[in-house]
Protein backbone atom coordinates (compact mmCIF):
# COMPACT_ATOMS: atom_id res chain seq x y z
CA UNK A 1 0.00 0.00 0.00
CA UNK A 2 0.84 3.29 -0.78
CA UNK A 3 1.12 6.21 2.34
CA UNK A 4 -2.59 7.34 1.32
CA UNK A 5 -3.61 3.55 1.61
CA UNK A 6 -2.24 3.01 4.87
CA UNK A 7 -3.17 6.30 6.21
CA UNK A 8 -6.52 5.88 5.43
CA UNK A 9 -6.65 1.52 6.58
CA UNK A 10 -5.09 2.82 9.80
CA UNK A 11 -8.02 5.33 10.52
CA UNK A 12 -10.64 2.72 9.27
CA UNK A 13 -9.14 0.09 11.32
CA UNK A 14 -8.50 2.06 14.57
CA UNK A 15 -11.93 4.13 13.89
CA UNK A 16 -9.24 7.54 14.35
CA UNK A 17 -11.78 9.68 12.76
CA UNK A 18 -14.92 9.95 11.20
CA UNK A 19 -15.69 11.31 7.87
CA UNK A 20 -18.01 14.26 8.83
CA UNK A 21 -16.05 16.74 11.34
CA UNK A 22 -13.55 19.33 11.13
CA UNK A 23 -10.05 17.63 11.88
CA UNK A 24 -7.03 20.77 13.26
CA UNK A 25 -4.09 19.40 12.01
CA UNK A 26 -0.78 20.26 13.41
CA UNK A 27 1.68 21.68 11.20
CA UNK A 28 5.04 22.53 11.69
CA UNK A 29 6.22 22.69 8.11
CA UNK A 30 8.59 19.23 8.52
CA UNK A 31 8.14 16.25 6.02
CA UNK A 32 5.62 14.18 8.58
CA UNK A 33 2.83 17.36 9.25
CA UNK A 34 3.21 18.16 5.28
CA UNK A 35 2.30 14.74 4.13
CA UNK A 36 0.03 13.85 7.41
CA UNK A 37 -2.24 17.53 6.00
CA UNK A 38 -1.89 16.19 2.19
CA UNK A 39 -2.91 13.21 2.77
CA UNK A 40 -6.10 13.69 5.08
CA UNK A 41 -7.22 16.75 2.75
CA UNK A 42 -6.83 13.43 -0.18
CA UNK A 43 -9.13 11.62 1.71
CA UNK A 44 -11.19 14.35 1.89
CA UNK A 45 -11.50 15.42 5.55
CA UNK A 46 -12.25 18.54 6.62
CA UNK A 47 -9.12 20.23 7.58
CA UNK A 48 -7.87 23.27 9.08
CA UNK A 49 -4.01 23.79 9.93
CA UNK A 50 -2.39 24.85 12.75
CA UNK A 51 0.97 26.19 13.08
CA UNK A 52 3.04 26.75 16.51
CA UNK A 53 5.61 29.76 16.13
CA UNK A 54 7.74 29.83 19.22
CA UNK A 55 10.20 32.11 17.93
CA UNK A 56 13.30 29.91 19.14
CA UNK A 57 15.31 29.81 16.03
CA UNK A 58 15.65 33.33 14.99
CA UNK A 59 14.94 33.79 11.27
CA UNK A 60 14.07 29.44 10.82
CA UNK A 61 11.29 30.26 12.95
CA UNK A 62 9.75 32.93 10.38
CA UNK A 63 11.05 30.53 7.89
CA UNK A 64 8.77 27.53 8.50
CA UNK A 65 5.51 29.88 9.19
CA UNK A 66 6.03 31.63 5.94
CA UNK A 67 6.44 27.81 4.07
CA UNK A 68 3.47 26.46 6.32
CA UNK A 69 1.20 29.49 4.68
CA UNK A 70 2.74 28.96 1.31
CA UNK A 71 1.39 25.59 1.58
CA UNK A 72 -1.53 26.17 3.02
CA UNK A 73 -2.78 28.66 0.12
CA UNK A 74 -1.29 26.22 -2.25
CA UNK A 75 -3.48 23.20 -0.93
CA UNK A 76 -6.92 25.64 -0.25
CA UNK A 77 -6.64 24.94 3.36
CA UNK A 78 -7.36 27.44 6.11
CA UNK A 79 -4.51 28.23 8.52
CA UNK A 80 -4.42 29.53 12.09
CA UNK A 81 -0.91 30.80 13.64
CA UNK A 82 0.11 31.05 17.36
CA UNK A 83 2.59 33.02 18.66
CA UNK A 84 3.85 32.16 21.99
CA UNK A 85 5.87 33.00 24.74
CA UNK A 86 8.24 30.19 25.93
CA UNK A 87 10.21 32.50 28.17
CA UNK A 88 7.46 33.82 30.07
CA UNK A 89 5.80 30.48 30.23
CA UNK A 90 8.93 29.08 31.63
CA UNK A 91 9.28 32.14 34.24
CA UNK A 92 5.78 31.11 35.69
CA UNK A 93 6.01 27.28 35.39
CA UNK A 94 10.22 26.39 35.91
CA UNK A 95 9.33 23.68 32.82
CA UNK A 96 11.71 22.90 30.70
CA UNK A 97 11.44 24.79 26.77
CA UNK A 98 10.67 21.31 25.53
CA UNK A 99 8.02 21.00 28.23
CA UNK A 100 6.84 24.30 27.88
CA UNK A 101 6.48 24.03 24.10
CA UNK A 102 4.48 20.74 24.06
CA UNK A 103 2.00 22.53 26.88
CA UNK A 104 1.45 25.63 25.01
CA UNK A 105 1.05 23.55 22.03
CA UNK A 106 -1.82 21.29 23.38
CA UNK A 107 -3.50 24.59 25.14
CA UNK A 108 -3.79 25.78 21.67
CA UNK A 109 -4.91 22.65 19.62
CA UNK A 110 -7.67 22.35 22.26
CA UNK A 111 -8.82 25.65 22.30
CA UNK A 112 -9.39 25.24 18.43
CA UNK A 113 -10.90 22.02 19.31
CA UNK A 114 -13.25 23.36 20.87
CA UNK A 115 -13.38 26.81 18.85
CA UNK A 116 -14.25 24.72 15.80
CA UNK A 117 -16.33 21.86 17.41
CA UNK A 118 -13.47 19.96 15.56
CA UNK A 119 -13.55 16.11 15.68
CA UNK A 120 -9.99 15.33 16.59
CA UNK A 121 -6.24 16.88 16.58
CA UNK A 122 -4.69 14.78 14.11
CA UNK A 123 -0.76 14.95 14.86
CA UNK A 124 2.39 13.60 12.61
CA UNK A 125 4.15 11.25 14.52
CA UNK A 126 5.49 8.25 12.49
CA UNK A 127 6.92 4.92 12.54
CA UNK A 128 10.40 6.15 13.97
CA UNK A 129 8.93 8.11 16.52
CA UNK A 130 7.40 5.05 17.81
CA UNK A 131 10.66 3.43 18.61
CA UNK A 132 12.61 6.86 19.99
CA UNK A 133 9.61 6.81 22.22
CA UNK A 134 10.05 3.35 23.56
CA UNK A 135 13.68 3.94 23.86
CA UNK A 136 12.76 6.59 25.87
CA UNK A 137 10.74 5.11 28.15
CA UNK A 138 12.99 2.27 28.58
CA UNK A 139 16.27 4.51 29.34
CA UNK A 140 13.71 6.40 31.96
CA UNK A 141 12.47 3.29 33.27
CA UNK A 142 8.96 2.11 32.64
CA UNK A 143 5.89 0.00 33.19
CA UNK A 144 3.46 -1.78 30.26
CA UNK A 145 2.20 1.75 29.62
CA UNK A 146 5.74 2.60 28.37
CA UNK A 147 6.68 -0.11 26.58
CA UNK A 148 3.43 0.41 24.16
CA UNK A 149 4.72 3.25 23.10
CA UNK A 150 2.27 6.16 21.63
CA UNK A 151 -1.21 5.08 20.94
CA UNK A 152 -2.76 6.04 17.94
CA UNK A 153 -5.63 7.43 20.21
CA UNK A 154 -5.14 9.42 22.93
CA UNK A 155 -8.16 10.99 23.90
CA UNK A 156 -9.08 14.12 21.12
CA UNK A 157 -5.03 13.88 19.96
CA UNK A 158 -5.00 11.36 17.03
CA UNK A 159 -2.22 9.08 14.83
CA UNK A 160 -2.72 8.31 11.69
CA UNK A 161 0.80 7.46 10.14
CA UNK A 162 2.30 5.62 13.12
CA UNK A 163 2.15 2.71 10.88
CA UNK A 164 4.05 4.78 8.23
CA UNK A 165 8.11 4.66 7.86
CA UNK A 166 9.90 8.36 7.09
CA UNK A 167 11.39 6.76 3.99
CA UNK A 168 7.45 6.40 2.66
CA UNK A 169 6.34 9.66 3.93
CA UNK A 170 9.49 11.48 1.61
CA UNK A 171 8.21 9.22 -0.81
CA UNK A 172 5.08 10.35 -0.75
CA UNK A 173 6.29 14.08 -1.05
CA UNK A 174 8.66 13.76 -3.96
CA UNK A 175 5.26 11.81 -5.84
CA UNK A 176 3.32 15.07 -5.20
CA UNK A 177 5.76 17.80 -4.94
CA UNK A 178 5.93 18.67 -2.15
CA UNK A 179 8.85 20.80 -0.65
CA UNK A 180 9.16 20.75 3.31
CA UNK A 181 11.62 22.68 5.77
CA UNK A 182 14.08 20.66 7.97
CA UNK A 183 14.37 22.01 11.67
CA UNK A 184 18.77 22.64 11.94
CA UNK A 185 18.97 21.45 15.72
CA UNK A 186 17.39 18.27 14.98
CA UNK A 187 20.66 17.88 13.84
CA UNK A 188 22.37 18.51 17.04
CA UNK A 189 22.76 15.69 19.40
CA UNK A 190 22.19 18.18 22.47
CA UNK A 191 18.74 16.61 23.06
CA UNK A 192 17.77 12.92 24.41
CA UNK A 193 15.88 12.15 21.43
CA UNK A 194 18.28 13.57 18.63
CA UNK A 195 20.80 11.29 20.19
CA UNK A 196 18.37 8.57 19.84
CA UNK A 197 17.32 9.23 16.25
CA UNK A 198 20.89 10.61 15.26
CA UNK A 199 23.20 7.42 16.82
CA UNK A 200 21.62 4.72 18.84
CA UNK A 201 18.96 3.92 15.83
CA UNK A 202 21.50 3.76 13.24
CA UNK A 203 23.72 1.64 15.33
CA UNK A 204 20.99 -1.07 15.94
CA UNK A 205 20.19 -1.28 12.61
CA UNK A 206 23.51 -1.77 11.86
CA UNK A 207 24.49 -4.75 14.20
CA UNK A 208 20.75 -6.27 14.49
CA UNK A 209 19.11 -6.85 10.71
CA UNK A 210 15.33 -6.95 10.75
CA UNK A 211 15.30 -4.71 14.32
CA UNK A 212 13.36 -2.23 13.39
CA UNK A 213 10.51 -4.55 12.11
CA UNK A 214 10.73 -6.81 15.62
CA UNK A 215 10.43 -3.82 18.09
CA UNK A 216 7.41 -2.78 16.01
CA UNK A 217 6.35 -6.20 16.85
CA UNK A 218 7.27 -5.62 20.76
CA UNK A 219 5.23 -2.31 20.82
CA UNK A 220 1.81 -4.55 19.09
CA UNK A 221 2.11 -6.96 21.08
CA UNK A 222 2.63 -4.91 24.55
CA UNK A 223 -0.34 -2.71 23.41
CA UNK A 224 -2.64 -5.69 23.49
CA UNK A 225 -1.72 -6.60 26.71
CA UNK A 226 -2.02 -2.85 28.36
CA UNK A 227 -5.97 -3.00 26.58
CA UNK A 228 -6.21 -6.33 29.34
CA UNK A 229 -4.21 -4.83 31.73
CA UNK A 230 -5.65 -1.50 31.74
CA UNK A 231 -9.45 -3.39 31.94
CA UNK A 232 -8.56 -5.01 34.85
CA UNK A 233 -7.18 -2.33 36.84
CA UNK A 234 -10.56 -0.32 35.57
CA UNK A 235 -12.38 -3.18 36.47
CA UNK A 236 -10.64 -3.20 40.26
CA UNK A 237 -10.86 0.35 40.72
CA UNK A 238 -14.91 0.20 40.44
CA UNK A 239 -14.59 -2.49 43.31
CA UNK A 240 -12.47 -0.56 46.03
CA UNK A 241 -13.30 3.71 44.94
CA UNK A 242 -16.43 4.58 45.96
CA UNK A 243 -17.62 8.45 46.45
CA UNK A 244 -13.47 9.28 45.70
CA UNK A 245 -12.69 7.16 48.74
CA UNK A 246 -10.72 3.97 49.07
CA UNK A 247 -10.78 1.47 51.68
CA UNK A 248 -6.48 1.34 52.12
CA UNK A 249 -6.62 -1.33 54.76
CA UNK A 250 -9.09 -3.36 52.66
CA UNK A 251 -7.29 -2.98 49.45
CA UNK A 252 -3.95 -3.93 51.12
CA UNK A 253 -5.74 -6.90 52.75
CA UNK A 254 -7.53 -8.37 49.85
CA UNK A 255 -5.16 -7.26 46.64
CA UNK A 256 -1.71 -8.60 46.41
CA UNK A 257 -1.12 -5.86 43.96
CA UNK A 258 -2.44 -3.21 46.10
CA UNK A 259 0.84 -0.81 45.66
CA UNK A 260 0.80 -1.17 41.82
CA UNK A 261 -3.47 -0.96 41.88
CA UNK A 262 -3.70 2.31 43.76
CA UNK A 263 -0.55 4.03 41.87
CA UNK A 264 -2.45 3.13 38.77
CA UNK A 265 -5.51 5.05 39.66
CA UNK A 266 -3.40 7.88 40.89
CA UNK A 267 -0.73 8.52 38.68
CA UNK A 268 -2.97 10.53 35.84
CA UNK A 269 -3.22 13.17 38.76
CA UNK A 270 0.80 14.03 39.35
CA UNK A 271 0.88 11.37 41.95
CA UNK A 272 4.40 9.19 42.38
CA UNK A 273 5.01 5.42 43.19
CA UNK A 274 6.52 6.64 45.96
CA UNK A 275 3.77 8.87 47.14
CA UNK A 276 1.17 6.35 46.96
CA UNK A 277 3.43 3.83 48.55
CA UNK A 278 3.64 6.52 51.60
CA UNK A 279 0.01 6.45 51.44
CA UNK A 280 -0.57 2.65 52.10
CA UNK A 281 1.89 2.84 54.61
CA UNK A 282 0.17 5.59 56.29
CA UNK A 283 -3.03 3.74 56.57
CA UNK A 284 -1.17 1.38 59.41
CA UNK A 285 -0.19 4.69 60.92
CA UNK A 286 -0.83 7.74 61.66
CA UNK A 287 -2.25 9.02 58.17
CA UNK A 288 -1.04 11.90 56.28
CA UNK A 289 -1.68 14.74 53.53
CA UNK A 290 0.03 14.12 50.13
CA UNK A 291 0.72 16.81 47.73
CA UNK A 292 1.09 15.71 43.93
CA UNK A 293 3.29 17.92 41.09
CA UNK A 294 -0.09 18.71 39.86
CA UNK A 295 -1.33 20.66 42.76
CA UNK A 296 -3.69 17.54 44.10
CA UNK A 297 -4.14 16.98 47.53
CA UNK A 298 -4.98 13.29 49.05
CA UNK A 299 -5.32 12.37 52.79
CA UNK A 300 -5.09 9.60 54.56
CA UNK A 301 -7.64 9.85 57.76
CA UNK A 302 -8.05 6.20 59.92
CA UNK A 303 -6.95 3.85 56.59
CA UNK A 304 -9.17 5.98 54.25
CA UNK A 305 -7.82 7.72 51.70
CA UNK A 306 -10.04 10.79 51.27
CA UNK A 307 -10.08 12.62 47.52
CA UNK A 308 -13.19 14.45 45.68
CA UNK A 309 -14.48 11.58 43.44
CA UNK A 310 -12.77 14.00 40.28
CA UNK A 311 -9.37 12.58 41.00
CA UNK A 312 -9.68 9.69 39.46
CA UNK A 313 -11.02 8.39 36.39
CA UNK A 314 -14.00 7.01 36.49
CA UNK A 315 -17.29 8.60 38.39
CA UNK A 316 -18.52 7.57 41.63
CA UNK A 317 -21.63 7.13 40.42
CA UNK A 318 -21.51 4.87 37.64
CA UNK A 319 -24.57 6.33 35.86
CA UNK A 320 -22.56 9.50 36.35
CA UNK A 321 -21.18 10.99 32.87
CA UNK A 322 -18.80 13.81 32.37
CA UNK A 323 -19.18 16.58 30.03
CA UNK A 324 -17.96 19.40 28.75
CA UNK A 325 -19.90 22.84 27.96
CA UNK A 326 -17.86 23.91 25.35
CA UNK A 327 -19.48 21.33 22.61
CA UNK A 328 -22.75 19.46 21.73
CA UNK A 329 -23.13 16.68 24.19
CA UNK A 330 -24.06 13.55 22.80
CA UNK A 331 -24.39 11.38 25.81
CA UNK A 332 -26.49 10.28 28.02
CA UNK A 333 -29.23 12.65 26.18
CA UNK A 334 -28.37 14.61 23.11
CA UNK A 335 -27.90 18.55 24.10
CA UNK A 336 -26.80 21.33 21.34
CA UNK A 337 -24.47 23.87 23.01
CA UNK A 338 -24.03 27.48 21.70
CA UNK A 339 -22.09 30.22 23.33
CA UNK A 340 -22.85 33.84 22.21
CA UNK A 341 -22.51 37.41 23.23
CA UNK A 342 -24.67 38.54 26.37
CA UNK A 343 -25.98 41.52 23.58
CA UNK A 344 -27.77 38.20 22.01
CA UNK A 345 -29.80 37.19 25.30
CA UNK A 346 -33.60 36.78 24.51
CA UNK A 347 -34.49 34.58 27.11
CA UNK A 348 -37.12 32.01 26.94
CA UNK A 349 -39.84 30.04 29.26
CA UNK A 350 -39.00 26.80 27.14
CA UNK A 351 -37.75 24.26 30.06
CA UNK A 352 -35.86 22.25 27.31
CA UNK A 353 -33.34 25.20 27.59
CA UNK A 354 -30.71 26.97 29.88
CA UNK A 355 -28.62 29.68 30.08
CA UNK A 356 -25.20 29.61 32.01
CA UNK A 357 -22.98 32.67 32.78
CA UNK A 358 -19.95 32.01 30.39
CA UNK A 359 -18.05 32.48 33.68
CA UNK A 360 -18.38 29.12 35.13
CA UNK A 361 -18.08 27.15 32.20
CA UNK A 362 -14.32 28.84 31.62
CA UNK A 363 -13.47 28.19 35.27
CA UNK A 364 -12.82 24.70 36.57
CA UNK A 365 -14.88 22.98 37.42
CA UNK A 366 -16.24 19.28 37.32
CA UNK A 367 -19.91 19.20 35.10
CA UNK A 368 -21.85 16.12 34.86
CA UNK A 369 -25.40 14.45 33.53
CA UNK A 370 -26.71 11.89 35.85
CA UNK A 371 -30.10 10.07 36.92
CA UNK A 372 -32.13 11.62 39.78
CA UNK A 373 -31.87 9.85 42.83
CA UNK A 374 -34.05 10.18 45.97
CA UNK A 375 -33.13 13.21 48.08
CA UNK A 376 -31.71 15.18 45.59
CA UNK A 377 -32.51 19.01 45.95
CA UNK A 378 -31.63 22.47 44.21
CA UNK A 379 -32.68 25.76 44.15
CA UNK A 380 -34.65 26.48 41.17
CA UNK A 381 -35.42 29.50 39.17
CA UNK A 382 -36.38 32.76 41.04
CA UNK A 383 -37.30 31.06 44.65
CA UNK A 384 -35.21 31.61 47.82
CA UNK A 385 -35.11 28.26 48.89
CA UNK A 386 -34.37 24.75 47.96
CA UNK A 387 -36.96 22.14 46.58
CA UNK A 388 -36.82 18.55 46.62
CA UNK A 389 -36.32 17.29 42.57
CA UNK A 390 -38.98 14.45 43.31
CA UNK A 391 -41.42 17.65 44.21
CA UNK A 392 -40.93 18.87 41.02
CA UNK A 393 -40.94 15.94 39.13
CA UNK A 394 -44.67 15.64 40.97
CA UNK A 395 -45.44 19.43 39.70
CA UNK A 396 -44.42 18.51 35.90
CA UNK A 397 -46.96 14.75 36.80
CA UNK A 398 -44.05 13.17 35.52
CA UNK A 399 -44.73 9.21 35.53
CA UNK A 400 -42.14 6.84 37.10
CA UNK A 401 -40.50 5.98 33.68
CA UNK A 402 -40.46 9.60 32.64
CA UNK A 403 -38.45 10.11 35.85
CA UNK A 404 -35.98 7.67 34.97
CA UNK A 405 -35.36 8.72 31.56
CA UNK A 406 -34.52 12.73 33.00
CA UNK A 407 -30.75 13.48 33.42
CA UNK A 408 -29.65 16.07 36.02
CA UNK A 409 -26.69 18.94 34.70
CA UNK A 410 -24.46 18.82 38.01
CA UNK A 411 -21.74 21.36 38.43
CA UNK A 412 -19.11 20.17 41.47
CA UNK A 413 -22.32 17.97 42.44
CA UNK A 414 -24.26 20.94 42.41
CA UNK A 415 -27.82 20.55 40.43
CA UNK A 416 -27.83 23.22 37.92
CA UNK A 417 -31.02 22.05 35.37
CA UNK A 418 -33.42 18.65 35.47
CA UNK A 419 -32.92 18.92 31.54
CA UNK A 420 -36.42 19.52 30.04
CA UNK A 421 -37.96 20.40 33.32
CA UNK A 422 -36.39 22.82 35.68
CA UNK A 423 -33.67 25.06 35.45
CA UNK A 424 -31.87 26.30 39.39
CA UNK A 425 -30.73 29.90 40.24
CA UNK A 426 -27.12 28.63 39.97
CA UNK A 427 -24.80 30.75 37.32
CA UNK A 428 -27.65 33.04 35.71
CA UNK A 429 -27.44 35.86 33.79
CA UNK A 430 -26.22 39.17 35.10
CA UNK A 431 -25.30 42.41 34.90
CA UNK A 432 -21.80 41.45 35.01
CA UNK A 433 -22.13 38.98 32.52
CA UNK A 434 -20.28 39.16 29.25
CA UNK A 435 -20.99 36.41 27.14
CA UNK A 436 -23.29 33.19 28.08
CA UNK A 437 -23.91 29.51 26.89
CA UNK A 438 -26.73 28.02 25.75
CA UNK A 439 -27.94 24.62 26.36
CA UNK A 440 -30.90 23.10 24.33
CA UNK A 441 -32.19 19.39 24.92
CA UNK A 442 -32.82 17.98 21.56
CA UNK A 443 -34.80 14.98 23.04
CA UNK A 444 -38.12 14.10 24.82
CA UNK A 445 -38.68 13.96 27.74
Amino acid sequence: MNLTEKVKDAIERQGLLRPQGRVVVAVSGGADSVALLSVLLELGYDCLAAHCNFGLRGAESVRDMRHVESLADRLGVDLCVRDFDVAARRADTGESVEMACRELRYEWFYELVDRERAQAIAVGHHAEDQLETLFLNLLRGTGITGLRGMRPRNGHVVRPMLECTRAEIEDYLHTRGLDWVTDSTNASDDFTRNRLRNRLLPLVDELFDGARAGLHTTINCVAENAAFYDEAVDRLRQRYVHAGEVDLMALQRDEPHAALLLFEWLRGEGFSRRQTDDMLRAAAAAGGEFHSRRSNSRRVDHGILRAPAACFDAPADPEACDVTLTRDIFRPVRITVTRHHVTEFKPSRDPRVIYIDARAVDTPHRWQMRPWRRGDRMRPYGMDGTRLVSDIFASARLSAARKQAVRLLTCDDDIVWVAGIRASGLFTIGPDTKEFVKLRLEEKI
